[in-house]
């Protein structure tokens, strides 16, 4: 897949459509390094939603053991 396509992808990929919108503009005015740092933004940014979903898994876990500890 070509890179530019690959850039106006990125909200395939979760991330928000303005995060493309910049990305590719960084791209065609051939600002590469800015580029790097926005798509290491953008990464970031992924991860921490990732994070914040596990917080909210391993607290529906505890519901779920306690729960469980009243039945059993």
């Amino acid at each position: 897949m070509e890179l530019k396509n690959m850039i106006k992808d990125l909200s395939n990929l979760g991330c928000k459509n303005e995060y493309g919108d910049v990305a590719i503009k960084l791209y065609e005015t051939g600002k590469r390094e800015e580029l790097i740092l926005y798509l290491k933004k953008c990464r970031c940014s992924l991860v921490d939603e990732m994070h914040e979903s596990q917080r909210r898994v391993d607290k529906i876990d505890i519901l779920i053991r306690k729960v469980e500890k009243e039945i059993y």
